[in-house]
């Protein structure tokens, strides 16, 4: 068990490699060289392009000369915290600055907390002898928690009392943030720029129909069902046809979804070629009295014959070209490429929250309508997964994640045997000289045990994200929410409960041995504050060390340079090798919410840790605002959509925090305390019902009256808005984008006029059809749709 000095240890250990992450990065990131891997937002967003440096100097270009720069080395701590908010989310989106709230969060929240335990708790605890007396294993460190309390003393009602301090104090500060985040994303989407998604509904499970494609059975249903949105109708096919459809009042844009997984394939493997197409016509243009040339065949061009090389990479380019358009004509013709789901764009934003909150047919479960992810959240690969496979596949992937859930208690088995010497001694007593070394015993109980669960959950992102993909959801936010919840739930099970579980039992394995069974879960009662030792270690690791290193990004540093000694062929190369990275909420927040966990649950049962979780709060904090300013890029931007899941992980680990305590007191014959503790869990649910009901709904719903401002706003503000060409390729698959446009604007314009009011059906009228169709599908022009409503 980790002692006073072994914390110490630990704890120098970690500030010192903490201290040198930020050496080293305050020293690589003024280095010319280095420009693009720290400072590679400013390139994307085209503000920078080339490294700030001072002198002509060849070798400037790669060192920087400039000794006055080494002295302020650490200029970039202030300078991460001088950007004022409303600027940070101009800079680089709303779902950034939220993130960083909630760093800002935990330190609202634990900050004021840690001081009235420290101040209030630690001397309650301390002075006591109880541990003396109980014959459990125990260090210094675990007389300043609860555990040190005598059975039935009436201090408990010490920590009673603080407890509903802190969960009211909890409960007021996540209110007040949810408030803020959310009046923060109501503004962001009233001034925020016109986006494609603002009018776009995606429409799952469109039912089939034996007269009607699904393109026209798409067209018609919302033709005859929203015949006031319409005022054209646009469907794009992959051979780059138009067909537009105008109507009399508002606009449908029609986009359907189409498997182009192959196809996208192929348009990759044309870039790579094109590439090096590129990187030799360039080198050709460099030294036109030499054409490059190259080995045909071999590994690596070590042999075969030797050819032009831009010829033959031109080739290469065109066949692979041919292969698209095959590919593409392919998917064109052949009708199941055509998955039964469609981006549908109105003209306002109104019509579009309109479709989204009704229900569009009377059988609930065809034509599913939902926001539409804005175009660069969509996960392409998704949308070729057919609407019935989903719940079977998310049933696949619960099954998987219970057994991995389950059997990752053996590694942690494995790293809490590591945190208990004494345990080791006794089943290999040989090792004993050897682990009894001070340092060494220090390293292993106060070091190790943390970096060891951190190398074991490396693995686990990769399989987490593998199964949110395999689920089928269609967009990236989704997929990242899905794996932080799944994340977090693990980290609960495995890290949290397993750790003490397993810890507890490898702990107190001899005075489990010689008491009674009735006599257990006091024992464990008692040792649950005393695993408070492993999780500052795992802190000081994980979150001040973790922390340091991430702002030194060692792993794209290295992979940089090597792409650009060996790889880099064009400017655009040099700008993929740069990978910015993102903030990584679906692995990031989880771990957070797991210091939010750790915090609330031993704040009342051993306050010491409390410290460290501040020092990690606010050391993130300064972090992450850097890297969000300078490095990360984000793929997407949801608006803050993920704040409700912060809040009621948050909410979850206060009930857990209030669950541990009572059953903590029930072990310790404080009955008295139990009926008032009770109440805690219930007044947190009522409260956690609250702000779901108030603030919630902003986070899942678009207000039709702000869709009503918006529009009326745009209207006055841009009465010739050209929105049909705003949204037309808004939501065509990436692959399309790159393919050849056949069509010019003028032709596409001129179209637009000369179409008919209507598509062409391929059925009669209702009023000719024996049978009705199998799904309703719309059939009737808006003229006979107006003749049918005025009969009698």
């Amino acid at each position: 068990m980790a002692t006073l000095n072994d914390i110490g240890v630990a704890a120098a250990i970690n500030i010192l490699t903490a201290l040198a992450f930020f050496l080293a990065f305050a020293m690589l990131r003024i280095q010319p060289v280095n420009d693009r891997v720290y400072f590679p937002k400013w390139y994307i967003k085209g503000l920078r392009s080339r490294p700030l440096v001072n002198g002509s100097a060849f070798a400037s270009k790669f060192v920087n000369l400039d000794l006055r720069s080494y002295t302020r080395f650490l200029n970039w701590m202030p300078a991460a915290l001088q950007m004022p908010e409303p600027e940070l989310i101009d800079h680089a989106g709303l779902d950034s600055a939220v993130y960083l709230r909630i760093y800002l969060l935990g330190l609202k929240i634990f900050g004021p907390i840690a001081l009235t335990a420290l101040t209030v708790m630690i001397p309650v605890n301390w002075s006591n002898n109880t541990l003396e007396h109980s014959g459990l294993t125990y260090s210094d460190i675990d007389k300043l928690s609860i555990s040190n309390i005598p059975i039935g003393s009436h201090k408990f009602w010490t920590h009673l009392v603080l407890a509903y301090g802190f969960t009211f104090w909890t409960c007021y500060v996540l209110k007040r943030e949810y408030e803020i985040v959310a009046a923060m994303r109501l503004h962001f989407l009233a001034s925020d720029q016109r986006r494609p998604d603002q009018f776009t509904v995606l429409v799952r499970n469109v039912p089939p129909d034996p007269d009607e494609s699904v393109t026209e059975l798409v067209q018609h249903f919302f033709l005859v069902n929203h015949p006031h949105h319409y005022l054209s109708h646009q469907v794009w096919s992959l051979t780059s046809t138009l067909k537009i459809i105008p109507s009399s009042i508002t606009f449908s844009l029609l986009q359907l979804v189409y498997n182009a997984n192959k196809l996208s394939e192929l348009v990759n493997e044309k870039k790579k070629i094109q590439n090096w197409l590129d990187f030799y016509q360039n080198k050709y243009k460099r030294n036109p009295l030499k054409r490059p040339s190259l080995k045909q065949t071999g590994l690596l061009g070590l042999w075969g014959n030797r050819v032009d090389a831009i010829d033959f990479y031109t080739s290469i380019v065109e066949r692979l070209s041919r292969d698209i358009c095959g590919e593409r004509e392919k998917v064109s013709s052949n009708t199941k490429s055509i998955m039964p789901a469609a981006f549908v764009s109105f003209k306002t934003r109104w019509g579009a929250a309109v479709c989204v909150l009704t229900q569009q047919s009377r059988n609930p479960t065809t034509w599913l309508t939902e926001w539409a992810p804005e175009p660069r959240d969509v996960y392409w690969e998704n949308l070729a997964i057919p609407f019935v496979f989903l719940t079977i596949r998310r049933l696949i992937a619960a099954i998987a994640f219970f057994f991995l859930t389950f059997f990752f208690m053996i590694p942690i088995a494995i790293v809490q045997s590591l945190a208990n010497i004494e345990s080791i001694e006794k089943a290999l007593p040989f090792l004993k000289p050897i682990i009894e070394v001070k340092f060494i015993k220090s390293f292993i109980q106060g070091f190790l045990p943390g970096i060891a669960l951190k190398i074991f959950l490396l693995f686990l992102p990769t399989i987490l994200m593998m199964m949110s993909k395999f689920e089928g959801f269609i967009s990236l936010s989704a997929l990242e929410r899905r794996f932080a919840s799944r994340y977090y739930f693990f980290q609960f099970i495995n890290v949290f409960l397993g750790s003490i579980i397993t810890g507890t039992a490898f702990q107190q394995l001899n005075h489990f041995i010689h008491q009674s069974t009735s006599q257990i879960p006091k024992t464990i009662g008692v040792s649950i504050p005393m695993k408070a030792t492993f999780f500052i270690t795992y802190i000081m690791v994980d979150g001040w060390a973790g922390v340091a290193g991430e702002i030194l990004r060692l792993k794209p540093l290295i992979i940089y340079h090597l792409k650009n000694s060996f790889l880099v062929k064009t400017e655009k190369d040099r700008e993929e090798a740069m990978d910015p990275g993102t903030i990584g909420f679906n692995t990031g927040e989880p771990q957070i919410q797991l210091y939010f966990l750790l915090g609330l649950v031993y704040a009342v049962v051993t306050p010491i840790l409390l410290p460290f979780i501040i020092v990690f709060f606010a050391l993130a904090y300064v972090v992450y605002r850097h890297q969000i300013i300078n490095v990360y890029h984000q793929e997407y931007e949801s608006a803050a959509a993920f704040w409700p899941d912060v809040h009621v992980r948050v909410v979850a680990a206060l009930i857990v925090s209030q669950l541990l305590l009572m059953g903590l007191l029930s072990t310790k014959e404080a009955s008295q305390s139990t009926p008032l503790l009770i109440t805690l869990p219930v007044l947190t649910i009522c409260f956690h019902r609250f702000c779901k009901g108030r603030y919630e709904p902003a986070f899942v719903r678009y207000p039709l009256q702000e869709a009503m401002m918006k529009d009326t706003l745009e209207r006055a503000k841009e009465a010739n808005l050209n929105l049909k060409g705003f949204l037309q390729n808004a939501y065509i698959h990436p692959v399309f984008k790159s393919a050849d446009e056949s069509d010019s604007e003028s032709e596409s314009e001129s179209e637009w006029e000369r179409s008919p009011a209507l598509v062409a059906t391929k059925r009669t009228s209702k009023r000719f059809t024996p049978m009705p169709s199998k799904d309703g599908g719309s059939v009737l022009s808006l003229d006979q749709v107006n003749d049918e409503c005025l009969k009698p």
